[in-house]
């Protein structure tokens, strides 16, 4: 993995950049979606410390535990976000009641576009930008929900490997039981983003790392496979949608 990450450099630049960004979109300013999880946190503490209540960080819960919850404001509460809660957990069993069973992924992923709608609805009220909370780790194999959790108008740590997440998380002063504790979409009881990708941060990243810079001297083959297979899969997502030219 990257040897070089700085993360009060990065703070920096992402600063220099967005403020040139921010102004030539004539927003009043920006929201994001923030879970409990590390990457929403460090999404919205970043923004909070450029545009100060400008920044509406909300945690929109669905089926959500108490644990994710308490985070959530744990964060808010020591930054002082703007913060938000908004419980649509009615909604979501109201429209599955409407739909044919399906299967457990179908289902799972209506809740990452049900939250998304929701932070849209706050976007076009209030004319601010919907900052995303992607990394660059779940970027480049696709673990998002196309146009749930993928779906925003920037990406502050789109650039970011998870494992450097990390590093900038303790940088700000995320509280570390956020860091340390398992990442989770929360799509469904006791699910983990490792679990379900079938591979830790720490090896994906160092794929991905290889994959891009050849700098690693060892990497797994089956890693290797299993993780260009996953990026090559999930193309579509990184993608705009294909157009047929007449």
């Amino acid at each position: 993995m990257r040897s070089d990450f700085k993360p009060e450099e990065f703070v920096r630049k992402f600063e220099s950049w967005f403020e040139s960004f921010f102004e030539v979109s004539h927003a009043e300013g920006t929201v994001a979606g923030i879970s409990g999880g590390i990457d929403s946190s460090v999404v919205s503490v970043l923004l909070k410390q450029i545009l100060g209540d400008k920044h509406l960080a909300v945690f929109i819960g669905i089926e959500s535990s108490e644990d994710d919850k308490m985070d959530a404001r744990l964060v808010a509460e020591k930054f002082n976000l703007n913060y938000q809660e908004i419980d649509v957990t009615d909604v979501f069993n109201l429209l599955t009641s409407k739909l044919p069973e399906g299967n457990m992924i179908a289902r799972a992923n209506l809740k990452p576009r049900l939250r998304m709608m929701t932070i849209y609805f706050f976007s076009n009220s209030h004319n601010k930008l919907v900052a995303g909370t992607g990394n660059k780790s779940e970027l480049m194999v696709g673990y998002f929900t196309k146009y749930g959790d993928g779906a925003c108008d920037f990406l502050p740590i789109g650039s970011l490997y998870k494992t450097e997440v990390r590093e900038l998380a303790r940088y700000l002063g995320i509280p570390e039981r956020i860091i340390t504790k398992p990442p989770s979409a929360g799509l469904w009881k006791d699910q983990t983003d490792e679990g379900e990708m079938g591979i830790t941060y720490q090896e994906l990243d160092k794929a991905l790392y290889f994959i891009e810079s050849r700098q690693e001297e060892k990497i797994d083959p089956a890693i290797y496979e299993k993780v260009t297979k996953m990026i090559k899969n999930s193309e579509h997502k990184r993608n705009l949608p294909v157009i047929f030219n007449y």
